[in-house]
Parts: C-alpha cells; structure tokens; sequence
C-alpha cells in the first residue's frame, strides 16, 4: 500500500505519533445486488474497498476515486450508511493511525472489474448470500448499506 505524501511528510515532523485520519469505505452493488470486493496485498485477505481522503477531498469524491483506483469499476456515491471511529492501528514500522470512517453505499455504473492498482490480488463480484469470509468490519457495512434505515452511528460511544 503507498502511503498518501502528506502523510509521509506528516510523519517526517510526528514520527510514529497517533495520527488521527479520515478514511471512507465504498459498498459498491451491481445492477445485479452483488457487492464488489478486493482481496488486499497486504492482508491477502478479501475486503470492501476504501482509502485515506486527500487534504480537501470530499470523502464521496474520495469514494468513487479509491474504488476506480482498486478495481477500475465507475461508481456514483449513493448515500452515507455508517460513520465510526476505529480503534487505533499499529503499522510494523511503528507508525499508529486511527480512522474515522464514512462508509458511503455506492451504485456501480461502468467498466470492468478487474485489479487495477497494486493494493490488490483479485477484484470481484459476489451475491451477498456468497461472501468469501470477510472481517467483521466489512460485514457491518455491507449490512448497513443493504439496510433501508438511516446512517448507522454510536450515539455512546461504545466498542
């Protein structure tokens, strides 16, 4: 995964300090209702697709870039489904990040799946009764973007 240049200059002043980001995941559905995933570089692991937002960035903008970027699917951003703080990460060099996430149900409307950067092994469709096994984080999101219901959000704050 290339880390963005702001956050490489970020890290040449904080070092390895809590670095508080903003990151969106898109749930991009088919015409079909499948839902397109990636199986990640660095995880080998199938996921939703997402990313950091850019300085200036609006995070729907970001969310239609992350997923042209990953699989080279053309999508428009539908609707907010769930906005979450992570717990914070430990990267193996050392660098912690935490997330606050907006996960936006996105429509696919042109190209072919396909791997299209080098964060991914494989890109591809699946029904949502027939997901390869998927963190619990991708699975809430993909529930909340199939849900008929407001955004999804912890009015307490609890993990």
């Amino acid at each position: 995964m290339a880390t963005p240049d702001f956050i490489t200059a970020l890290r040449e002043s904080v070092g390895h300090q809590l670095l508080w980001l903003p990151g969106v995941t898109a749930i991009v559905f088919d015409d079909e209702g499948r839902v397109l995933l990636n199986r990640r570089t660095d995880t080998r692991r199938w996921s939703v697709l997402g990313g950091i937002v850019d300085p200036g960035e609006q995070p729907a903008a970001c969310a239609v870039r992350e997923v042209y970027e990953e699989t080279a699917v053309r999508c428009v951003a539908e609707r907010v489904v769930l906005v979450q703080a992570g717990n914070p990460v430990t990267y193996d060099n050392g660098d912690v990040c935490q997330f606050m996430d907006i996960t936006f149900r996105c429509r696919a409307v042109g190209g072919e799946a396909r791997v299209n950067d080098d964060e991914s092994l494989e890109v591809g469709w699946f029904a949502v009764d027939a997901l390869p096994e998927l963190n619990e984080h991708g699975l809430l999101r993909i529930k909340q973007a199939m849900a008929d219901s407001p955004t999804w959000f912890d009015p307490m704050g609890s993990r």
